[in-house]
């Protein structure tokens, strides 16, 4: 039987205390797992359409060698969350290896411990791997400071983190959404590499502007579902960009 509410962790952070809870959707009665940040919502298993869309969007995007049956592609996310942008990612066959990179730890220690509802099938995944760290100061270096068995360049880099690239979580996250940071993060992908961004705003004019900017081809893409808590589609915007042009 599910309660109506039940806090399952909580740390504290610089940012906030950080909290995974629980409760039962009245409407559905199902059980709903969230991640707070600081008081506000991060991340809910009710909707993940736009996250999944993150993934699906960002990998079809990259280029297939259709010679080859058997192409492999190294990806990097950032951001966990809930980890619906990695298994989404991990459902593309072609995946060779995955690495999600989330700046709470204790995220991270949740999915181990499988206090998550995704966190034993990412954590069993030999393709997968967590880590703890900075996204926006890992991709600011050459290469980047994962692991000894990360590559050096990807196919492909997921982002979920901020709201909207006008919308962050923290202000030291505003460089990656510059010409600067972007050309910066196209270093860490190959040469017909692709970078994706989930972002919870419409269409960015300017950043779609430096995305032109720095890759050889981008486009907003529009994904929405049906929200029954509103009686009406919910919106949001992936940003998909090919070929770092630096």
């Amino acid at each position: 039987m599910s309660r109506s509410y039940e806090e399952l962790a909580r740390t504290a952070t610089p940012m906030g205390d950080v909290v995974l809870r629980r409760r039962l959707e009245p409407t559905l009665q199902i059980d709903v797992f969230e991640v707070m940040l600081g008081g506000e919502g991060l991340m809910s298993s009710l909707f993940t359409d736009g996250e999944e869309a993150l993934a699906r969007l960002g990998l079809d995007a990259v280029t297939n060698d259709t010679s080859d049956t058997n192409q492999s592609i190294d990806v990097m996310v950032g951001g966990l969350g809930l980890g619906y942008t990695a298994r989404a990612a991990l459902q593309d066959p072609r995946v060779r290896s995955l690495h999600v990179v989330d700046t709470l730890e204790a995220v991270i220690d949740w999915h181990r411990q499988h206090l998550t509802p995704l966190g034993a099938e990412l954590t069993n995944d030999p393709r997968c791997r967590l880590v703890h760290g900075d996204f926006f100061a890992i991709v600011d270096l050459e290469p980047p400071m994962l692991e000894p068995s990360a590559p050096s360049r990807y196919d492909a880099i997921l982002v979920d983190i901020d709201h909207s690239p006008a919308d962050l979580l923290d202000p030291s996250h505003a460089g990656l959404y510059t010409p600067a940071g972007l050309g910066r993060l196209g270093k860490h992908l190959r040469p017909d590499g692709v970078f994706a961004l989930w972002s919870n705003d419409p269409p960015d004019a300017t950043f779609l502007a430096h995305l032109h900017a720095c890759f050889v081809h981008a486009e907003a893409r529009i994904v929405s579902f049906w929200n029954f808590l509103i009686g009406d589609n919910t919106e949001s915007t992936i940003y998909v960009a090919r070929g770092p042009s630096s």
